[in-house]
């Protein structure tokens, strides 16, 4: 008795329902229409199911059997069986419709907002304008790293970009375009808050794209087993105001900048030691 007054008070409080049945959204003009198109098709599969369901207990109710009684052999309701198998074509045609308009709004990225971190990019998901923030996300066991930069997929360590480990910072009223890589396993990139998962596998760059419009952080999870410590493997993204963002990326430069400084002075040392 316990027991279940425990799983039902957790069952009713509202942190445990939220997004149960519903993909989450609210973070990324994408993840919007991902959750809409999903709730417009729960929805359609609900009023099927109820009518299925409800003309099966209603016939079971009604024509259960009764002792003594002979089924009568008849050949069935033409009428009956063309009106549901229409009616069944005309579901996956609204589906159909409803998907490819929605569509559009998940695979192709909007302009930034006119306050949003602008730049150029080329060979990706690109807005209209062409203008986008990159970040290359790169996977490995158990850790995600985020390189920033349009040269990022290439040339990142010959430009000396600025990176940062499991959490992404990006701006904020910015189309930020994800090129997604791994360096050993299949992983998969997902902040459901900011739209669909995406596979990062071996020898390949997938893309993905989210546009963030309020400061917020926003929490994700590799999507495939990737080895033993693969719960461990979670993703983080941070979205600031831009100017915020362009101070951030100056700071990590400069972070950058004077590790590398502090290895080269030990690698001068190490040496000047090995040749006493």
């Amino acid at each position: 008795m316990l027991g279940l007054v425990l799983a039902g008070s957790a069952i009713a409080a509202p942190a445990a329902l939220a997004n149960f049945i519903t993909p989450k959204a609210g973070g990324s003009p994408n993840a919007n229409e991902i959750a809409s198109l999903y709730k417009i098709i729960l929805y359609i599969a609900g009023v099927v199911f109820v009518l299925v369901e409800g003309a099966l207990a209603y016939s079971i109710i009604k024509f259960r059997a009764k002792k003594g009684a002979v089924a009568a052999q008849i050949h069935g309701n033409t009428r009956l069986e063309i009106g549901w198998t229409v009616g069944a074509a005309v579901i996956l045609v609204v589906i159909t419709v409803v998907t490819f308009v929605k569509l559009p709004g998940i695979i192709n990225p909007p302009n930034s907002n006119a306050n949003g971190f602008l730049t150029a990019t080329l060979n990706k998901p690109s807005p209209p304008n062409g203008q986008s923030l990159t970040v290359c996300v790169q996977a490995r066991q158990y850790i995600w790293r985020y390189t920033y930069g349009n040269g990022c997929v290439n040339g990142a360590f010959a430009g000396k970009l600025p990176y940062s480990f499991q959490e992404m910072v990006v701006p904020t009223d910015t189309t930020v375009v994800l090129a997604i890589q791994s360096s050993d396993v299949v992983h998969s990139w997902w902040v459901p808050s900011l739209g669909g998962k995406v596979d990062a596998v071996p020898g390949y760059t997938t893309y993905a794209w989210f546009k963030i419009p309020h400061p917020g952080l926003f929490h994700g999870q590799c999507a495939e087993l990737c080895g033993r410590n693969h719960a461990a493997m979670t993703a983080l993204v941070r979205a600031v105001p831009p100017g915020q963002y362009s101070a951030w990326l100056l700071q990590q430069q400069a972070a950058i900048q004077a590790a590398n400084a502090q290895v080269t002075q030990l690698r001068q040392q190490l040496t000047a030691l090995s040749q006493l």
